[in-house]
């Protein structure tokens, strides 16, 4: 997929519909097997965590895989241009995460190749963050939405995490955290 959207950037310019048309394809790769799959590692992952808080993230994160069906059912006309700028910037991280995935057996490929198509489409189709308004994180903080903008209680703390989509995202840090 990333060398499919790779290509379309070299263009100069790429349409909403170009590139969900991309994500749409990829994302009718994956079944409901997949998600169930996915599913089960993320509640076996969620073992380790605070059990004030591990219901919350089984609930976002499943919430979170559960948009490939959006992506797939997406018929709606899309007006406008992708910053191809900020799209080669997700690319880039998600290419490096790709890699990761390879060198490590820790990284799900599939639950990857999910987040990478739904975050792609919640940040350059949706204009939305890629983690949903309400998405509780740590410490009872969440992502908001106030008018047109977004704010995540996270996303500076991830600078330096290379597993984080955060760099291409439309959050921006919420400063009251």
């Amino acid at each position: 997929m990333l060398s499919k959207l790779k290509s379309l950037t070299l263009q100069g310019q790429i349409t909403k519909n170009e590139l969900l048309c991309v994500l749409m394809e990829e994302a009718s790769n994956f079944n409901l097997q997949d998600i169930v799959s996915c599913s089960l590692q993320i509640h076996q992952e969620a073992q380790c965590i605070h059990t004030s808080y591990k219901i919350e993230y089984i609930k976002a994160e499943i919430g979170f895989l559960i948009r490939i069906r959006e992506v797939k059912d997406d018929h709606f006309y899309y007006n406008g241009q992708v910053d191809v700028e900020e799209l080669n910037t997700a690319i880039g991280v998600l290419e490096e995460q790709e890699k990761m995935a390879k060198e490590t057996e820790e990284i799900n490929p599939t639950i990857l190749k999910i987040y990478s198509i739904i975050s792609l489409y919640t940040t350059f189709i949706k204009d939305e963050p890629i983690h949903q308004v309400g998405t509780l994180f740590p410490g009872g903080f969440t992502v908001k939405k106030d008018g047109d903008n977004y704010t995540c209680p996270v996303k500076d703390n991830n600078d330096d995490n290379p597993l984080a989509l955060c760099p291409f995202c439309i959050a921006e840090q919420d400063e009251e955290v």
